[in-house]
């Protein structure tokens, strides 16, 4: 086996496509799931979303934000097992997930969260061609960044506090670099482990790595919302 799994080794490629369409297919079901609740919440239910954010639901968004980590933690737990409830539980977040998000969505107008989905749409897609052709190592450019994101997340939690408006403009723009840097590198992972165990990788770990896509998409949008959205 050659010293650099990196580099483009011969590999069953029909197989390989069948292995990134698997996990593009659980991407496309969790973000799905999540756009079919927000729409739900912020039209059909519409008047029950806002009533709990008047209603002082501030303590209640808090508790769902802290089961969806929950969540998180336990699919991708479950993923790591090969466990069959990984599946049901990264579905669970994402309808989850897409709920919680409606209550941000409620405060930009339609245009703003159009545009901000297609940019990160189009974005996560040349992002993950890179990703999935490139020859070079992005292995030390991933850690780097999932360094960088613990900065990101410390940064804004002081930013609670501060609520700079300049600081949150900055954290959106590195935000937006982080998560397109890792949808690349993620999809260099799933070939190069695709390639090291010959294309026997078990259903967990494609869960997992569509967990963390879903994520990265998810994050992608939301900064490039709060960069270009049109608050309503």
């Amino acid at each position: 086996m050659n010293n650099n799994p990196f580099i483009i080794n011969q590999v069953d490629t029909v197989g390989l496509n069948r292995f990134f369409a698997k996990i593009y297919g659980f991407v496309a079901a969790g973000i799905g799931l999540s756009a079919l609740t927000s729409f739900l919440a912020l039209t059909v239910f519409q008047d029950a979303t806002i009533s709990l954010l008047r209603g002082g639901g501030s303590g209640i968004i808090m508790m769902l934000m802290l089961v969806e980590i929950g969540l998180v933690f336990a699919a991708s737990a479950m993923a790591a097992k090969n466990s069959p409830a990984a599946l049901p539980m990264f579905l669970g977040y994402s309808v989850l997930n897409g709920y919680t998000l409606s209550f941000v969505l409620l405060f930009y107008t339609q245009t703003a969260v159009m545009n901000a989905f297609i940019s990160s749409a189009l974005m996560f897609v040349v992002m993950a061609v890179i990703g999935a052709t490139t020859k070079k190592d992005l292995s030390a450019m991933g850690q780097a960044l999932r360094a960088a994101l613990w900065g990101i997340i410390i940064a804004s939690l002081v930013n609670l506090f501060l609520s700079s408006s300049g600081m949150s403009f900055m954290i959106s723009i590195v935000s937006v670099l982080i998560f397109s840097g890792l949808i690349a590198y993620d999809n260099q992972r799933i070939r190069y482990v695709f390639e090291e165990t010959n294309g026997q990788v078990n259903q967990g770990w494609a869960i997992s790595m569509a967990l963390q896509l879903y994520l990265d998409f998810i994050n992608l949008f939301l900064n490039l919302l709060r960069l270009f959205g049109s608050r309503d």
